[in-house]
């Protein structure tokens, strides 16, 4: 099991178009960053998924992977949130 400080969640939401999923996945192999769980779906057309990875392998900071996914975003006119698990767990169990 990887410690939480390691772990990140990411949110992405926004008008469902083809190659989400692709655009995002791809950022995060080219950070070397392991996806550990994804859920998806689809709301009246609009795309909603969170993913639970690990980032203990990245050469890249948390800021720098966050950046990255953060301008893929809005390349595809998408949101995407980058957090650790940690504050979004405490976050939740409020």
């Amino acid at each position: 099991m990887t410690s939480s400080d390691q772990q990140i969640i990411i949110t992405v939401q926004g008008v469902d178009k083809i190659g989400i999923v692709a655009a995002v996945v791809n950022v995060l192999a080219k950070y070397e960053v392991n996806i550990e769980d994804i859920k998806q779906t689809l709301m009246q057309g609009h795309f909603v998924m969170f993913m639970l990875c690990d980032i203990s392998a990245s050469q890249n900071s948390f800021k720098e992977i966050k950046e990255a996914l953060t301008n893929k975003g809005a390349e595809l006119n998408m949101e995407i949130w980058v957090q650790h698990k940690e504050i979004f767990d405490n976050m939740h169990n409020v």
